[in-house]
């Protein structure tokens, strides 16, 4: 192999600068033209200068840098080689770009030369991600000139502002084309790059174009409207304290970060639709991202509704029927009393919804410690029941929700489930995330594998994926981890109910043939799971009954593990 690679100098001066710029996270698919960047990134592994991680499949990658990115909040790189590679990172980017992630993609591509000649695995990636990149370059292919290192310095300073919203309305996704020619790469010493790189200490943007960055001026509401505070997916513990400081009910997602708290309003779809208190409401204070329920946007599309969106950053916000009155970047509320009759009717009422709908009764101590041996016996028999019982949607969400702790974190599937837990589970606080910029199911295991890893990193304790069975097999090949991976403990809580069946809520499920409904919108399945998570090398449990469930989630988990619960249609 030559000595002089002019692709490996190139890789090492751009990746050593993004890791001066604060990325810590590199994730890498193999392929032949992104070699020297893939060889540079292990040799800054070797050197601890930052921590690596290989996937074979790049849709995989791309969504587990995302979960990456989604916990630390710097930019992960994924690195891929050039043709389809590229166009699989696709999905990915889509959910960074709607959620506000930030995200470095640095594809390896043809030089200029082999370009529009049918020239083996090459493809237009200039501009492939279209609108969704915050910032995109296509990097003219390294020559050794004597400015290239410093070039390459540059390019990644600016791909770390981008992706971190410098000059931008919010972070997102940043592409980097880097053509290669050959000697594609050479061999690396250890500790090529000298002493360890510095971080960057100030992460703050010193981009000419920061002025751009849109900003908006903050609210103070006065009390005199009966309000609601509504937190979709996003919208952080500012609306739990809004709603706290207003005395106001709050309408919390259950992946909003503000569903805890004591004015939190769990059975909000039945009262938002109650004419008493839903029909009363005269302002709705909305942060985040609702897409959870039909009754949010109905309510924000009604006429005598003051809609007021608190959205810091973002060229889009929320805003239904497009009726806001006011766009913020913050709002607080003038000091003086609560109106505690507005706010405590909201509470009861969802109280009495959510203990109807409970199926748990209380055991009857008295019974326990009769000395009427029949008496004795008939308590046993009723709890032996409850803890055999079969397990329904509304009890694994509520098994999952208590097994979850501050220390852990939570993914949700961005399907049905996320609505069974979001109509089911009280107040807490705890980490929750699902990919609801797009609400789509495509890489959700992947995600949670990369939330997972970053957050045990630093410390935290296991996290539990709930998703349905179709959200599952659709990114089972996340479960392959690559040889010298470290697989974080993570819990993958899959409900089986044998296909989709969100479809059966949809009006044409009732008026459609029904196998025409099945056949391709229900799309039914009998994936045998156990053997899936043998031959992937993970362990597996089933859990029928609500006592296996609580065994199966508390259990020690070194790893992963794999937990099918079987569901009813």
């Amino acid at each position: 192999m030559p000595d002089g690679s002019p692709a490996t100098d190139y890789s090492l001066a751009l990746l050593e600068e993004c890791i001066r710029q604060g990325v810590t996270d590199i994730v890498v698919c193999p392929g032949s033209r992104s070699q020297a960047l893939a060889l540079a990134a292990a040799a800054l592994e070797r050197s601890g200068e930052i921590r690596l991680h290989v996937r074979i499949d790049e849709r995989v990658a791309g969504f587990f840098a995302l979960g990456l990115s989604i916990e630390t909040g710097n930019p992960a790189i994924v690195i891929v080689t050039s043709g389809t590679a590229v166009a699989n990172l696709h999905p990915a980017v889509l959910e960074a770009h709607s959620s506000d992630v930030p995200l470095i993609l640095i594809t390896a591509d043809r030089p200029l030369e082999l370009r529009g000649i049918r020239s083996n695995q090459t493809t237009h990636q200039v501009g492939i991600f279209g609108e969704a990149a915050r910032f995109a370059r296509d990097i003219a292919a390294p020559t050794g000139a004597s400015g290239e290192p410093e070039a390459a310095r540059a390019i990644a300073r600016l791909a770390v502002d981008a992706a971190l919203g410098s000059g931008r309305a919010s972070a997102g996704p940043v592409h980097l084309n880097l053509p290669l020619r050959e000697p594609l790469s050479r061999p690396i010493p250890d500790r090529v790059a000298g002493p360890p790189v510095e971080r960057r200490a100030d992460v703050a943007i010193h981009d000419p174009a920061a002025a751009s960055r849109i900003t908006r001026p903050g609210i103070l509401l006065d009390r005199s409207k009966r309000t609601v505070v509504i937190a979709g997916h996003g919208a952080g513990p500012q609306a739990e304290a809004l709603a706290h400081a207003g005395g106001w009910p709050l309408i919390a997602e259950v992946s909003s970060g503000a569903r805890f708290g004591r004015n939190v309003i769990v059975a909000y779809r039945e009262l938002l639709a109650d004419a008493e208190l839903g029909g009363r409401v005269e302002r709705a204070v909305v942060f985040g991202h609702p897409t959870l329920s039909r009754q949010v946007p109905a309510l924000l599309s009604t006429d005598g509704v003051e809609v007021i969106v608190v959205a810091p950053t973002g060229n889009e916000v929320y805003n239904p029927g497009r009726r806001a009155a006011h766009v913020v970047g913050a709002a607080s509320v003038v000091d003086g009393g609560v109106d505690r009759a507005w706010l405590g009717a909201w509470i009861s009422a969802s109280r009495a919804i959510v203990d109807a709908a409970s199926t748990d009764v209380a055991p009857d101590l008295e019974a326990a410690h009769s000395h009427d041996p029949a008496t004795r016996l008939a308590y046993v028999k009723t709890e032996f029941g409850a803890i055999r019982a079969p397990i329904d949607r509304r009890s694994l969400a509520l098994a999952v929700w208590g097994a979850t702790w501050p220390h852990d974190r939570l993914v949700l599937g961005a399907s049905r489930i996320i609505r069974d837990v979001d109509g089911a589970v009280p107040g807490k606080k705890i980490s929750v995330h699902s990919n609801r910029g797009l609400a789509g199911i495509d890489g959700t295991v992947s995600t949670s594998l990369g939330i997972a890893s970053a957050s045990q990193h630093a410390g935290s304790g296991v996290t539990r994926v709930l998703l349905g069975d179709l959200t599952f097999l659709h990114d089972a090949g996340a479960l392959l981890t690559a040889a010298g991976e470290r697989m974080p403990r993570i819990q993958v809580i899959v409900g089986n109910d044998g296909g989709g069946t969100i479809f059966d809520g949809l009006e044409v499920a009732q008026a459609a043939d029904r196998d025409a409904v099945d056949r391709v919108l229900y799309t039914p399945q009998s994936v045998n799971l156990e053997a899936l998570a043998t031959a992937y090398g993970w362990k597996y449990v089933k859990a029928a009954t609500r006592s296996a469930l609580d065994q199966a989630l508390t259990a020690p988990t070194a790893s992963g593990t794999l937990i099918e619960v079987p569901l009813e249609r």
